[in-house]
């Protein structure tokens, strides 16, 4: 008789219901949280998190927008002091101005704001 071996763990290929989606996007697009904090901590990667809401835009294009897709003010903070050996995980553009000062902008920024604020300080 020849031996079997039984694999236990997660599923490769697992299958998300509508709800657990809604959770994880709701949760990865709240204001102030980094997605690749919540893809981590959820074991989803980042790409499908971006694709699932790209599907669910697509889908309510004429219908009330969503509560991730509301256009609004970004929080700016200054901060005091030199923090040049920080690293923001979120950040896919960082600009240092004179005087000290950074802005970062998140990658899930959307494309308007970003165009804006590089626009401004120009």
């Amino acid at each position: 008789m020849g031996q079997i071996t039984v694999m236990t763990g997660p599923e490769r290929r697992r299958r998300w219901s509508d709800e657990e989606r809604f959770q994880i996007l709701a949760e990865a697009f709240a204001p102030g949280v980094c997605v690749a904090d919540v893809a981590r901590r959820r074991d989803v990667s980042t790409s499908l998190i971006y694709t699932w809401r790209r599907k669910l835009r697509e889908e309510h294009a004429d219908a009330v927008p969503l509560p991730m897709a509301k256009v609004g003010f970004a929080e700016a903070v200054i901060t005091e002091g030199d923090r040049r050996d920080e690293h923001d995980s979120c950040a896919a553009i960082t600009v240092d101005l004179a005087g000290g000062s950074r802005v970062r902008i998140s990658a899930s920024a959307p494309s308007l704001l970003v165009a804006a604020t590089l626009k401004a300080l120009r």
